[in-house]
């Protein structure tokens, strides 16, 4: 999750994130929320910058997944700062591949949960999803899931009484079809270009 204040402060992203990960679909795929600002992630584009860099930890988790979710709220009509980071220290993936010269996360599924009180949810899964093919990520359809609140207005989605049936339905759908596409991918892997 890329919000801006480090655990336990509750969060709109960790309940997207959760109800995500929780969706109906989701069976056999099993996953988990981690608030990047409660980690050391450094700025940079390299696999491991020095003595404290969480990253490489954080980048076994990765790997490690079927599926990455990035959920994080509109800034200004952008994803936060620390989905910037993420994409950056992300990058270092382009320089790894398999035995058959694949990128490590080939056969990967990404999916972004985005959260605000401003317009620019389309852009900023735009610009995430751009940054994810890049690196090698495959996006199902219906891929985003996001809530954005009246512009210049207190409520966030966690202060809601009930999740609105817009965001619950296409939270199901990117659940489905993440999960089946993860599933596919793991089955039949891309093949080596």
């Amino acid at each position: 999750m890329c919000r801006l204040h480090p655990s336990p402060t509750a969060s709109s992203r960790q309940l997207r994130a959760e109800q995500v990960l929780t969706a109906p679909g989701q069976e056999g795929v099993e996953g988990e929320a981690v608030r990047i600002v409660d980690h050391d992630v450094r700025p940079g584009v390299g696999l491991d910058r020095g003595d404290g860099d969480d990253r490489p930890a954080l980048r076994e988790r990765v790997l490690a997944a079927d599926i990455l979710v990035i959920a994080t709220p509109i800034w200004f009509g952008h994803a936060s700062s620390v989905a910037q980071r993420v994409l950056e220290r992300l990058d270092a993936v382009l320089s790894e591949s398999d035995d058959e010269g694949r990128l490590l996360t080939y056969g990967k599924v990404a999916v972004v949960a985005v959260v605000g009180n401003e317009d620019g949810a389309h852009k900023v899964s735009a610009d995430l999803f751009q940054a994810l093919d890049d690196v090698g990520f495959s996006l199902a359809p219906g891929a985003v899931t996001y809530w954005v609140g009246e512009t210049q207005h207190g409520t966030g989605f966690q202060d809601l009484q009930e999740t609105p049936d817009t965001v619950v339905s296409s939270t199901r759908t990117l659940a489905a079809n993440t999960a089946h596409l993860a599933r596919l991918l793991r089955e039949r892997p891309c093949p080596p270009g």
